[in-house]
């Protein structure tokens, strides 16, 4: 079956294959996708609603998140991911905590050039840990609030890799001993972290841009 049009450029945002402030050309879209601009227009429309991109004098682009955003974002996260991990501590069956394990070991083993395989790691691993919650709200609510932390990953930051493959391995050990209180303590400040990289790095990204147009 056909990846939907909205869902393969939902997908090309949140990778960064389309960064924050790209302008999106239906034209250029219809040719890459080999659609019509209808199905373009469309789902430009659908993203434009999901807040991803937005409309200006110049065209359709790329939402840029400000610091004061992303800080309301990983507010919520931090909360939501902590729930979701106490949740999974609580509810968990024999086969989430099989998948956690799986997708765990999997990291572990990941290569260190790898960036790509990584990412759908890590991301896999979030994902298993929301299911385990049991709470198909919870799901929903995260799924849509991460979209608006594009490009996904702070997994690029010197030693964070090995930062997440310790701390996922304790989450994963409080949830299968039904540790709730330290799975939810974990989770969080497993997300704390990852907002005060996510900052530093967008820092870092606005000063390259600076530079290049000469301020």
């Amino acid at each position: 079956m056909a990846v939907p049009v909205y869902e393969q450029l939902r997908a090309l945002i949140l990778s960064d294959e389309f960064g924050p402030d790209a302008m999106l050309v239906e034209t250029s879209l219809a040719a890459r996708l080999g659609v019509s601009r209808t199905p373009i227009r469309e789902a430009l429309r659908r993203l434009e609603q999901d807040g991803l991109v937005e409309r200006t004098s110049r065209g359709t682009r790329v939402v840029e998140r400000s610091p004061e955003q992303i800080l309301e974002i990983y507010e919520l996260r931090i909360l939501l991911e902590g729930q979701a991990a106490r949740a999974a501590a609580e509810r968990a069956t024999s086969l989430d905590l099989n998948r956690l394990r799986v997708i765990h070991e999997q990291m572990l083993a990941a290569g260190p050039d790898d960036d790509e395989d990584r990412v759908r790691l890590n991301r896999l691993f979030h994902e298993a840990l929301w299911a385990a919650s049991h709470n198909g709200t919870l799901v929903d609510v995260i799924d849509r609030l991460i979209a608006h932390l594009h490009p996904q990953t702070t997994l690029r930051f010197p030693g964070r890799w090995d930062d997440i493959l310790a701390e996922h391995g304790e989450l994963l050990d409080a949830i299968t001993e039904h540790r709730a209180d330290d799975a939810a303590a974990i989770a969080t400040a497993h997300m704390a972290k990852a907002r005060e990289i996510r900052l530093q790095l967008y820092a870092g990204t606005l000063g390259d841009r600076l530079i290049d147009r000469g301020a």
